[in-house]
């Protein structure tokens, strides 16, 4: 690899932490976001930086290029296998650290809103909300004028404002209706698990996940309840990173762990997480 190739690798590498954690937002997969960053990396390869007047600009551009066509595919599938505002750029003389801690805070009861929004309404929504891109920088991502750019944030913020989508803070709530869904999945009782769901349940599984025979992505009530139905066998309850949860061990190993966002007396949100490596980053508490 040449001088030059060096240097513009370890430009890259600057911004790879904002860029994966806009991608994971906009996209609520981290594989997906692996990908989307590789590619954009693969794009800045080909062009090279020499006709690149602001970098950060133009990664973040063809990102959010890359999460778009993502997105707009996959509800096309809809079955995937598995904060100043003003004119700044992207840059935005901001951390690029700073604002991937930010986003990861940014939990999946956020992700379950985002996927009732439009492909477009999510990434002007993620893009000026959570990372202060301009309307300016949104519009050329998304082709339309900064002032639809505009309106398109504001709808999407106005939705999420009023999706009912704050998870039940009382664990002890959590566990118990996880803890019924639990039983009802083992005994096939899909009565129970309709009540349990709430009718726009989302689940999410990884990759490795949907290898073992989960769905990559499963959406309503209904759909969410068969998948469920008849397992959950050698699933014990658990808390997982603080949160109602369940898990399968062998072998001393926890191998895939589930966690449910609650709110009020249903599931809102399933994630499903059997990757090894975020596996070990995962706080999990046995109960019983």
């Amino acid at each position: 690899m040449s001088d030059g190739d060096n240097l513009l690798a370890e430009r890259f590498e600057q911004h790879r932490p904002r860029l994966r954690a806009m991608a994971h937002r906009m996209l609520g997969s981290p594989t997906e976001a692996d990908d989307a960053v590789q590619e954009s990396w693969l794009r800045l390869s080909r062009t090279g930086a020499g006709d690149v007047d602001n970098l950060a600009a133009w990664l973040t551009t063809v990102v959010g290029r890359v999460c778009l066509d993502m997105l707009r595919s996959r509800t096309i599938r809809r079955e995937e296998p598995l904060e100043s505002h003003g004119d700044e750029s992207p840059a935005g003389g901001t951390d690029p650290e700073r604002e991937a801690v930010l986003a990861d805070s940014v939990g999946l009861a956020l992700l379950v809103v985002l996927d009732t929004l439009t492909p477009t309404e999510r990434l002007a929504f993620v893009l000026h909300d959570l990372f202060a891109v301009s309307f300016d920088d949104i519009a050329v991502v998304v082709g339309r004028s900064p002032a639809a750019a505009r309106q398109l944030a504001s709808r999407a913020r106005r939705r999420v404002q009023a999706a009912p989508a704050t998870p039940d803070a009382d664990v002890s709530r959590q566990r118990r209706i996880v803890g019924a869904f639990l039983t009802a999945a083992r005994g096939g009782d899909m009565a129970t698990l309709l009540t349990l769901l709430d009718p726009d349940v989302v689940m999410r599984a990884d990759e490795t996940a949907a290898r073992m025979g989960s769905t990559g992505e499963s959406r309503g009530a209904e759909q969410v309840a068969r998948f469920f139905a008849g397992r959950a066998q050698g699933a014990p309850p658990a808390d997982v990173e603080g949160a109602a949860g369940a898990v399968v061990a062998a072998d001393g190993r926890t191998r895939l762990a589930l966690s449910f966002i609650v709110v009020g007396d249903r599931i809102l949100g399933i994630e499903v997480v059997a990757d090894p490596e975020q596996l070990e980053e995962l706080e999990v508490t046995l109960l019983g």
